[in-house]
């Protein structure tokens, strides 16, 4: 268990991107980002992803390993707090494309944000 900031302990509602486009942010689901140094998850556009957060003196940085759609992926991001409340950050897909997001507080999501898919996982599905 990592300690993150009380400021910045909780779920964070993904709530724009720069670089993707907000249509799509909420197919999976509510786009989140939760910061409690326990089994930390993002969801947002068709991104599952799993969370290895840690404090620094600007903020919260994070790892994060998961999929896209069915396309396993890894990347690194990097948030602080405003001075309105919100976070700013920046996300970063390893050796592919990274976007500034902004995200407002939010209680936790009714049920569990799903894990990651394994690429067998796309063989596997029945249409």
């Amino acid at each position: 268990m990592t300690s993150i900031p009380d400021n910045y302990y909780g779920w964070w509602r993904i709530t724009s991107t720069e670089t993707w486009s907000d249509d799509g942010l909420d197919i999976l689901g509510l786009a989140l980002l939760s910061l409690t140094g326990d089994d930390d998850r993002l969801r947002m556009h068709c991104l599952l992803a799993e969370l290895e957060a840690h404090q620094t003196k600007t903020g919260v940085s994070f790892t994060w390993s998961g999929a896209w759609e069915f396309d396993q992926m890894t990347g690194s991001g990097r948030v602080r707090l405003g001075k309105d409340g919100r976070l700013k950050g920046t996300i970063k897909i390893k050796n592919g494309d990274s976007s500034t997001f902004v995200a407002e507080r939010a209680p936790p999501p009714a049920t569990a944000i799903p894990e990651p898919p394994s690429y067998r996982d796309k063989w596997r599905r029945r249409w």
